[in-house]
């Protein structure tokens, strides 16, 4: 079972299994707001199986611009469907190659399929004849959010606010 962590001022901070959250429950750090599941037997006290708890200290988190783009990166940010065809993606392909001067950055990279990357290979956009799905850019603020939030949990949809613009990068 995952557990939601809310930082004291109510935002989603990370997901951590139920035992770390009732560890922290335990030792006076954060209060269980929802729960579900059959509770954690310790040797001295039974505890509900938090599924959202709230830290009582906030928790400042710094957040800088993106980061250098990566494989995972990437696959996050187009929900892991190709940029050609839309289908299912698992590898990333280079809109310009680099074989013709394109660079790594999160404006020349997309996911793609593998039977839509080893069609294209080395060529450009314009030589097949192909347009892009999705324009590639650099990440938003969601990209800080944990990865587990792309598919949350019934239980967590009451303390999650987004806006609608974040509901739609993450469905």
């Amino acid at each position: 079972m995952r557990t939601l962590v809310l930082n004291a001022g109510y935002e989603p901070l990370s997901v951590v299994t139920s035992r770390r959250a009732a560890v922290l429950v335990m030792r006076g750090k954060a209060s269980i707001l929802a729960e579900e599941g059959s509770p954690i037997a310790a040797p001295s006290v039974l505890l509900p199986r938090p599924a959202v708890i709230l830290l009582h200290r906030y928790v400042r988190v710094v957040r800088r611009g993106p980061t250098a783009p990566s494989r995972r990166g990437i696959l996050r940010r187009d929900r892991r469907r190709c940029g050609y065809c839309e289908k299912s993606a698992a590898t990333v392909d280079h809109v310009i190659p680099r074989s013709r001067g394109g660079s790594s950055s999160w404006e020349n990279l997309v996911a793609c399929c593998g039977p839509c990357n080893v069609r294209k290979g080395d060529k450009t956009l314009e030589q097949l004849g192909w347009m892009l799905c999705t324009t590639p850019k650099a990440p938003t603020n969601h990209m800080w959010l944990p990865a587990e939030l792309d598919a949350p949990q019934e239980a967590w949809m009451p303390f999650l606010e987004y806006s609608g613009a974040d509901q739609r990068a993450l469905a």
